[in-house]
């Protein structure tokens, strides 16, 4: 049961990834399968780099509210994108953007798809 939950939210947050790049215009994704494969960097850089921008970014975050996280995942995008052929964020604007778009997509496939399960 825990190999079905894990790739039923690789998959879901893999189609956030890919709606994600159709909603903004900066932000490129060649295929689904590269969304696939994206989603295993973003992954990996946030669980290895993200704790690190976190701590260092912790008092501007709690400065702004927590608002200031939506920037550290902006970074993180941007690192994947560079790590992900086939991935391209065009300006950093664009990655803020996608991190909040993102954000709100996964919660939203997540709920939906967890909801009629």
């Amino acid at each position: 049961m825990f190999l079905v939950h894990w790739i039923v939210n690789w998959l879901l947050a893999a189609l956030a990834l890919w709606l994600m790049a159709q909603i903004i215009p900066g932000i490129e994704l060649r295929e689904f399968k590269t969304a696939l494969i994206a989603t295993v960097i973003l992954t990996i850089v946030d669980i290895t780099i993200g704790p690190v921008l976190r701590i260092i970014a912790f008092p501007i975050t709690l400065l702004t509210l927590g608002l200031f996280s939506f920037v550290v995942k902006a970074v993180v995008l941007k690192l994947t994108a560079l790590f992900t052929p086939g991935f391209r964020i065009v300006g950093f604007l664009n990655a803020i953007l996608g991190a909040l778009v993102l954000a709100v997509l996964d919660i939203l496939l997540r709920r939906v798809a967890w909801a009629t399960i």
